[in-house]
């Protein structure tokens, strides 16, 4: 069972966010290392080499992390970090947001536009309903979030538009498998990173795709 009592739904690795002290699951975490010109840099990928220091996907836990240093602490030595560090993480995980898309996309796992989202979620087929954060909230409302899947608002209709090759875009749909469940973890670190935009479950089924 996790902390708090839960079931764990999967062996999930976890790290502590030097922030906040909480240990959660590292998909809930961005994570950071420390350049060789001691510089702290975001690890978007967790692939970089050294050791991580990690912070809840929250833009203000990461300005208090560069502001307090946090960073430096963890690290155990002076550190540079560079201006608008939460800036730079919440770009590049939009990037990382908009390229995983596509890529399900190019699998035929994904459908953009009102009817064939409506059509994809009628038949069962929808894991995931992407709608932008600046689209009509009436035409957004006219659908809804797929049955023990999600929904996530956390991008521009111009980023779900790149996203299909189309200019801007506001209903997209993303079916099961493939890599869906990594879009789920990496628009839920998105989510948290622009907290205005939300996120809504849907039924219990939100951890496998």
């Amino acid at each position: 069972m996790s902390r708090g009592g839960r079931d764990k739904e999967r062996d999930d690795p976890e790290r502590r966010c030097v922030v906040t002290g909480e240990v959660q699951p590292k998909f809930g975490l961005i994570r950071f290392v420390l350049g060789p010109d001691n510089m702290i840099y975001p690890d978007l990928a967790q692939k970089l080499p050294g050791r991580g220091i990690w912070v809840t996907a929250d833009k203000e836990l990461i300005t208090k992390a560069a502001t307090k240093g946090l960073f430096a602490r963890a690290a155990k030595t002076a550190v540079t970090v560079p201006d608008g560090l939460a800036d730079i993480v919440e770009q590049g995980q939009a990037i990382r947001v908009v390229e995983l898309v596509s890529m399900v996309r190019k699998t035929g796992r994904a459908v953009i536009g009102f009817e064939k989202v409506k059509g994809w979620l009628s038949e069962g087929r929808a894991k995931v309903l992407l709608q932008a954060s600046d689209g009509s909230e009436r035409g957004k409302g006219k659908l809804w979030t797929p049955e023990g899947g999600r929904w996530f608002g956390c991008l521009t209709a111009s980023e779900l538009g790149l996203a299909f090759g189309r200019d801007h875009a506001i209903h997209g749909a993303l079916a099961t498998g493939g890599l869906t469940q990594r879009v789920i973890e990496e628009a839920a670190k998105l989510t948290g990173l622009r907290k205005q935009c939300g996120e809504i479950l849907a039924g219990k089924d939100t951890k496998t795709a």
